[in-house]
C-alpha cells in the first residue's frame, strides 16, 4: 500500500511539516513522488518511519538516527528487539516512580509512615537504570563489573542529604562548565573549579577516585558521542573543554 504524505502523516501521528523537514536531512525519504510532484511513501518508508519514532521515543537526537537507521548493516528484526527491552526497562522505571508516589499519597493521607530514604528510592533507580542503559557495557568493559556493581549500589545507599548534594552539584556543574568553555582556557581558575567539582559529583558514586581513572573517564567523554552529548547541551565544545580541564587538574595531560 502506498500513503501520500498526508496520508502517512495521519497513520504515524506526525504532522506534514515533520516529514518534509525528515526528506530534506535525508532521514526519511519517499519511496517516489508522483506526476503531480506528490511525495508518496512505500511499505519501506511506513517501516522506516517506524524505527525513527521509536528511536525518538528512547531520546536519540535525529543525527544519531539517521546514522542507525540509514546504515547498510541496519538489522530492523535486532533493532525491534531492542527498542522492546529498552521500553520494557522504562516501564520497569515507571512502575518504581508510580510505586513510590502512591505510598507519598498514602503517608500524606497518614494511612502509612515513609521513611525519608524511600522518597528517593525511585529516582535514584531510575538515575542507575538510566545509565547502565545508555553506559553500561563501554563503562563495564572499561572498569569491569565489580566496580560499576559498587558504584550503583553507593548510588542506590544514598541518604536523602546525599541524593540532594548529589543533584545539586551536578547542577552547579553544568552551570560553571558552561562559564568556563567561554574562557577558551581550560586551566583557568572557572575551569579548573569545574573539573573539582567533577571530581567531588564522581566521588557520590565511585567506590574509590583515583587521578587515573578520573582522566580516564575525561578520554571517553570525547570518544564516545553519547557521553559528549551530554555535555554538549551546554556548550558545543563542552566535552572536549571539560577533558582538557581535568587532565590539567590530574595532573595527566602531556
Amino acid at each position: 500500500m502506498e500513503y501520500t504524505i498526508q496520508k502517512l502523516g495521519n497513520l504515524a501521528g506526525v504532522s506534514t511539516r515533520t516529514l518534509r523537514y525528515y526528506d530534506e536531512i535525508g532521514i526519511l525519504k519517499p519511496a517516489r513522488k508522483n506526476s503531480a510532484g506528490y511525495r508518496i511513501y512505500g511499505r519501506q518508508e511506513v517501516d522506516k518511519l517506524q524505527q525513527i519514532l521509536f528511536y525518538r521515543e528512547l531520546g536519540l537526537d535525529l543525527d544519531s538516527i539517521k546514522r542507525l537507521v540509514n546504515d547498510p548493516a541496519f538489522d530492523g528484526a535486532a533493532a525491534l528487539k531492542n527498542h522492546r527491552q529498552q521500553l520494557l526497562e522504562k516501564r520497569r522505571q515507571l512502575d518504581l516512580l508510580i510505586t513510590n508516589v502512591e505510598k507519598t499519597i498514602s503517608a500524606a493521607e497518614g494511612e502509612i509512615q515513609m521513611a525519608d530514604k524511600e522518597k528517593f528510592e525511585g529516582f535514584k533507580q531510575k538515575l542507575v537504570d538510566d545509565n547502565e542503559q545508555q553506559y553500561g557495557e563501554e563503562v563495564r568493559a572499561k572498569y569491569g563489573d565489580d566496580v560499576v556493581d559498587r558504584s550503583n549500589a553507593k548510588m542506590l545507599n544514598m541518604s536523602e542529604a546525599q541524593y540532594e548534594e548529589f543533584m545539586s552539584i551536578e547542577r552547579t556543574l553544568m552551570e560553571k562548565l558552561a562559564e568556563a568553555c567561554e574562557t577558551e582556557d581550560p586551566a583557568s581558575s572557572i575551569a579548573q573549579q569545574t573539573a573539582d567539582l567533577h571530581r567531588q559529583w564522581l566521588s557520590f558514586t565511585w567506590p574509590m577516585y583515583s587521578k587515573e581513572a578520573h582522566a580516564g573517564l575525561a578520554e571517553m567523554y570525547v570518544a564516545d558521542e553519547r557521553f559528549a552529548a551530554y555535555y554538549n547541551k551546554v556548550h558545543p565544545n563542552a566535552a572536549e573543554f571539560l577533558r582538557d580541564a581535568i587532565l590539567i587538574y590530574t595532573g595527566t595531560s602531556e
